[in-house]
């Protein structure tokens, strides 16, 4: 899960593993797998280190709160 800031200032979860595809519309845009999406006020460059993070914690086995 990466956390994100919505448009609306509200920080949640999402599940990285579930994005199909992220736009930049001025806002960032994210859509799931499921095709529901998300507004939120991340930028690129964020969203992207996030994901990478998040992957590279998957791959050292290191979970959410270690």
């Amino acid at each position: 899960m990466i956390e994100v800031v919505g448009i609306n200032g509200e920080t949640f979860l999402i599940n990285a593993a579930l994005i199909e595809k992220i736009e930049f519309i001025p806002e960032t845009k994210i859509t799931l797998t499921t095709g529901k999406y998300y507004l939120i006020r991340d930028k690129k460059e964020e969203i992207v280190n996030k994901i990478i993070t998040y992957n590279q914690k998957i791959i050292r086995g290191v979970t959410a709160g270690e």
